[in-house]
C-alpha cells in the first residue's frame, strides 16, 4: 500500500508540474475556469512528437488543448543543448536548462504539457544514422515507449516525416522514426518489460499522424495539387470569445517563449488549416475530428458515467460572475472520482479537478520560505497563508509539511476574505535531495543523459518535494490541495517577484576561468571562489590536478560566518614543460563530506530563476603556441566566451563599445574579431561596417565569425569587400578530415605550423554556415566534408584588402576555444597574426 501511495503521489506531481512551478501563482479568470470544467468532461489524450524545443506546432497543440480540450503533451526528444543562444552566453547543458524552461513556459501559455527523453542534443545532424550512432538508440526508443505508456495517448502526431532521411535535420527524421516504431511496441508486454513494474501497462494508441504541410512538398502549389485522401484536416484558426484570443494568437505567444532562439512571433487571425497524414490506425469518418470514433466520455472509465453527468451540469450552470456556485457540483464529482479504482484517467482528472476547485473557491494557499535556498539539515521558517475569497463554506482541517510528514491538525472555519496566517520553523532532512536539474546529476555523454530513475526520464524538471498539503472541507466534502514552498520578495521596480525554493549543497566552488590554457611553462595563479551555502561553514579546500601538474599549497582552511559569504582562495598551478591535457578540480570537505559543485544562476524574465549545480572540474591545457600581435578588439555578437579564452593565452582583449568604433581607436588593435552572428544581432552594424572595412584597408586584420544568411543587419553583398555569399552548409562530424587547400598560406604556417593533429579533439562540429560562393580575391584555406558528401571549401576564407586582411570563418571557434581545444587556439592565433605577414 505504501508503494502504491508513493507511485500515485509521484503521478500527481508529474501531472501538475507545468502549472505548479511557474514564477507566480495562477490567477484563474472565470472564462478559464469554465473552459477547465468543460475539459474535465473530455477523456481523450494526444501526444505530439518532435526532436527539439521550438520544433513543436504550437497552433495544433493549443487547438488540441483549448478547442478539443484533449489532454495534450509535447514530447521533445532533446532539451536543445546543441543550439545557439541569442539572449546570453550559456551554451551546451546550460542552454539546455534555458530551453527546457522555455518549453515549460510555452506549455503554460498554450495549455499543453511537456515531456522529454534522455537524448542529449549534441548539435546539428545531417542524417538519422548519425543520431542513432551518437545516442543510445535503444534507450531513446524505450523513453518514447515509456512516454506513450505513461501518457496513454489515443492520438500520436509526428512533426517530421519518418520516410525522408537526409532531407532535414537528422534529429528531426529520427524523432519520426522512433515514434513510428514505438507506436506498435508500446502495446506489447514483451517490449521493455521492466517499465511495467512502474505502475504503467502496455498501451496501444489508436491513430498515428504525420503533421504535414506545404513545406514538406516544396511549395504551396505542389501541396495544393497533392492527393489528400489519406489526410485529416482541422481548422486551427478558431476564436475563443470568452478568452478574447484567437487560437493562432495563443500559439504565437507560446512560440515567443523560445526567446533564446529568437522565435518571437506575431499572432494571426482567421481560418488556418492543419493537415495530418494518417500513418497507422483508422481514418476518422469526420476528417475534421481527430478523435472521431474514440470514446472520450467518462463512460470509458468503469463507473465513470455519473461523473460526466455531474460535470456537464456544472459547465451548463456555470456563473461567470460567481464561479463558486459550481463548487457543490465539483465537490460531488471530486468525491466520485476519488472513489474510483486507480487508473490513468482517475489520476489525471483528480489532479485537474482539484485545481479547478481551488480556482472556483478563490482559494489562496501559499507557503513562502524566509530565504530562496537552504541546505539539508538547515532550519527554514515558513510563512503560511490561506484565504477563502468566495462565499462557499470552507474549513481548514490541517496541513502536512512534505516530505517530512509533519502534520498539524486544526479546525478553522474560513469565512469570506478573512486571511489565516501561520509561521512554522523546521529543519530540512539530512537526506533531502538537492533541487538540481535532475538530468545533470549524473555524469553524461555527448549523446545521452544518465537518469537512473525510470519515473523521471520524461519529466521537464525536478519535482519539488518541499511542499504543503492542505486538508480542507469544501461544500461538505474533504479535499487535499498542495502548494510548493516558494520564495518571494518585493522589487522596487517589478514589485512582487517569485522564485522557486532550492535545496543546495553547503558550499559552492568556482574557478576564475572556464579552461586554463598555458602557452608556456610559467606557473599561474588559479583563484577558487568559495560561496557558503549555509552559516557557520567550516572545512578544508584542496585543488586536485593531473599527474604532470603541481599545485601549491596542498590545502587551505575554510571558515565562514554567514550564508552567501564569498571568499577567494589562490593556488599556484605549475604546468608541465611539454604539451599536456588534463583537469583540475576544487574540492571542499565539510563535516566529513566532499563537495565539488559550482553554482550557475540563470535569471531571465521569461522563465523562473534556475540554480544549476555542475561539477567544477575544469580543463588544463599546456600547448605549444606563438603569437604575433597582442591587442585585440572584440565586438560581441550573439554572445560567446572567446574573449576570456584569448586572454588565457596572453592577448590584451578589449570588448568593443560604441565609443571604440572610430578610425583612430580601431587603428590601435592588431586585429578586430566579430563575435558569432554579429551581423544578425548588432543593430549598429550598418554604421560600423564602413569603419571596419576602412580599418582593413589601412592594414588591420578583421576576423568575421559565422553568421546566418537570414535577418542580416547589412545587405548580404556588403558584408565582405568582395563577392561572398553565406550559405547553410556545415560539417557536423567533429572528426571530419581537414584538408589543406593552401598549405603555404600564412594562416597555416605563421607563427604556428598547423598540422592534421591540430584538428584532433574538436567538439560538437567542425563548422557551420559556410560560404557557398566567393570571388577570386579570396583564398580558401581548408576543405572538409561529412561522410558521403561533397567537399566544402568555404569554412575559412582569407582575402587581402588594401594593406590588411579580411577573414571569414564558419569554423566553430566559439565552441572550441572555451573548451580548451589546443589546435583551435593555434589556428586562431595565426589568423589574428596575419597583419605581421608580408604582402
Amino acid at each position: 500500500m505504501h508503494c502504491l501511495r508513493s507511485v500515485l503521489t509521484w503521478a500527481l506531481l508529474v501531472i501538475g508540474l507545468v502549472a505548479a512551478w511557474g514564477q507566480t501563482p495562477r490567477r484563474w479568470t472565470p472564462a478559464e475556469l469554465h473552459q477547465a470544467i468543460e475539459k474535465l468532461n473530455f477523456l481523450g489524450s494526444a501526444l505530439y512528437v518532435a526532436a527539439h524545443p521550438d520544433d513543436e506546432n504550437t497552433r495544433l497543440i493549443s487547438y488540441l488543448a483549448n478547442e478539443v480540450k484533449a489532454h495534450t503533451a509535447y514530447l521533445s526528444l532533446t532539451r536543445g543543448d546543441g543550439g545557439q543562444n541569442l539572449i546570453g552566453p550559456e551554451i551546451r547543458e546550460l542552454l539546455g536548462v534555458i530551453r527546457t524552461q522555455e518549453l515549460l513556459a510555452a506549455r503554460r501559455t498554450d495549455g499543453g504539457n511537456q515531456l522529454f527523453t534522455r537524448a542529449n542534443d549534441y548539435g546539428f545532424s545531417k542524417h538519422p544514422n548519425e543520431a542513432f550512432a551518437t545516442w543510445d538508440s535503444v534507450a531513446v526508443l524505450s523513453d518514447v515507449v515509456w512516454a506513450i505508456r505513461s501518457w496513454q495517448p489515443d492520438v500520436v502526431i509526428n512533426r517530421f516525416d519518418h520516410r525522408s532521411p537526409g532531407s532535414t535535420h537528422g534529429h528531426h527524421t529520427a524523432s519520426g522514426m522512433l515514434s513510428f516504431t514505438a507506436f506498435d511496441l508500446a502495446g506489447r508486454k514483451d517490449v521493455f518489460p521492466e517499465q511495467l513494474q512502474q505502475q504503467v501497462a502496455p498501451w496501444q494508441p489508436q491513430r498515428l499522424f504525420f503533421n504535414t504541410s506545404w513545406w514538406f512538398y516544396g511549395s504551396q502549389e505542389k501541396f495544393d495539387a497533392a492527393d489528400k485522401s489519406r489526410m485529416a484536416g482541422v481548422d486551427v484558426g478558431v476564436y475563443y470569445p470568452a478568452l478574447g484570443y484567437s487560437n493562432p494568437e495563443i500559439a504565437a505567444r507560446s512560440r515567443t517563449q523560445h526567446k533564446s532562439q529568437g522565435f518571437g512571433s506575431t499572432g494571426s487571425r482567421g481560418s488556418e488549416m492543419e493537415y495530418l497524414e494518417l500513418l497507422k490506425g483508422d481514418m476518422p469518418t469526420d476528417k475534421g475530428n481527430l478523435f472521431e470514433g474514440i470514446n472520450t466520455t467518462w463512460t470509458r472509465v468503469p463507473g465513470g458515467g455519473p461523473i460526466g453527468e455531474v460535470l456537464a451540469g456544472a459547465a451548463r450552470d456555470f456563473d461567470f460572475r460567481d464561479p463558486a456556485r459550481s463548487l457543490p457540483a465539483l465537490m460531488r464529482a471530486y468525491a466520485l472520482i476519488k472513489a474510483l479504482p486507480d487508473s490513468y484517467w482517475k489520476r489525471v482528472k483528480q489532479a485537474e479537478i482539484a485545481e479547478v476547485i481551488r480556482g472556483c473557491a478563490g482559494l489562496f494557499l501559499e507557503v513562502v520560505a524566509n530565504d530562496y535556498s537552504a541546505t539539508p539539515g538547515q532550519t527554514v521558517t515558513l510563512k503560511i497563508e490561506a484565504i477563502n475569497r468566495s462565499q462557499a463554506a470552507v474549513s481548514l482541517l490541517g496541513f502536512s509539511i512534505l516530505p517530512m510528514g509533519q502534520d498539524t491538525t486544526i479546525t478553522l472555519d474560513m469565512p469570506f476574505n478573512k486571511r489565516f496566517q501561520l509561521e512554522r520553523s523546521l529543519s530540512l532532512p539530512a537526506n533531502m535531495p538537492l533541487s538540481n536539474s535532475f538530468w545533470l546529476n549524473e555524469p553524461f555523454t555527448n549523446g545521452m543523459y544518465n537518469v537512473p530513475d525510470q519515473r523521471q526520464r520524461n519529466l521537464g524538471e525536478t519535482p519539488r518535494q518541499f511542499r504543503l498539503r492542505f486538508r480542507l472541507r469544501i461544500a461538505g466534502e474533504i479535499i487535499e490541495l498542495e502548494s510548493p514552498v516558494v520564495y518571494k520578495r518585493n522589487d522596487s521596480v517589478d514589485g512582487e517577484v517569485y522564485r522557486p525554493f532550492e535545496v543546495t549543497p553547503p558550499a559552492f566552488l568556482s574557478l576564475d576561468e572556464g579552461a586554463y590554457v598555458f602557452a608556456d611553462n610559467q606557473p599561474r595563479t588559479v583563484s577558487v571562489k568559495v560561496t557558503a551555502g549555509k552559516p557557520n561553514l567550516a572545512g578544508a579546500l584542496t585543488l586536485q590536478c593531473g599527474p604532470n601538474w603541481r599545485v601549491e599549497p596542498a590545502t587551505q582552511n575554510l571558515s565562514f560566518e554567514r550564508k552567501g559569504e564569498e571568499q577567494t582562495f589562490r593556488f599556484t598551478l605549475y604546468p608541465p614543460s611539454r604539451p599536456d591535457d588534463s583537469f583540475i578540480t576544487p574540492i571542499a570537505t565539510v563535516d566529513g563530506r566532499s563537495y565539488d559543485s559550482r553554482l550557475v544562476t540563470i535569471a531571465y524574465d521569461h522563465i523562473p530563476t534556475q540554480l544549476v549545480f555542475l561539477n567544477a572540474k575544469t580543463r588544463t591545457v599546456r600547448l605549444e603556441l606563438e603569437r604575433d600581435g597582442d591587442k585585440i578588439g572584440y565586438l560581441m555578437g550573439a554572445g560567446d566566451e572567446i574573449p576570456a579564452a584569448l586572454r588565457q593565452i596572453g592577448y590584451d582583449v578589449t570588448e568593443l563599445a560604441d565609443a571604440d568604433m572610430t578610425p583612430d581607436r580601431l587603428a590601435t588593435f592588431d586585429a578586430v574579431v566579430l563575435g558569432v552572428r554579429a551581423y544578425n544581432t548588432v543593430d549598429k552594424m550598418p554604421t560600423y561596417q564602413p569603419l571596419l572595412l576602412r580599418y582593413v584597408e589601412n592594414g588591420g586584420v578583421l576576423v568575421v565569425q559565422y553568421n546566418t544568411n537570414r535577418e542580416l543587419r547589412v545587405p548580404a553583398n556588403e558584408i565582405a569587400p568582395y563577392e561572398m555569399t553565406i550559405g547553410r552548409d556545415r560539417v557536423t562530424i567533429e572528426e571530419a578530415e581537414m584538408r589543406f587547400l593552401a598549405p603555404a598560406h600564412p594562416a597555416l604556417n605563421k607563427p604556428n605550423a598547423i598540422s592534421a593533429r591540430d584538428f584532433d579533439g574538436w567538439v560538437q562540429e567542425r563548422g557551420l554556415y559556410y560560404v557557398s560562393k566567393w570571388g577570386p580575391e579570396f583564398t580558401a584555406i581548408l576543405s572538409s566534408n561529412d561522410p558521403g558528401e561533397a567537399a566544402l571549401d568555404g569554412g575559412l576564407l582569407v582575402a587581402r584588402h588594401g594593406k590588411g586582411h579580411y577573414v571569414y570563418t564558419g569554423l566553430a571557434f566559439f565552441r572550441q576555444l572555451p573548451a580548451g581545444v589546443p589546435g583551435a587556439f593555434r589556428l586562431f592565433a595565426n589568423l589574428l597574426g596575419l597583419g605581421s605577414t608580408a604582402p
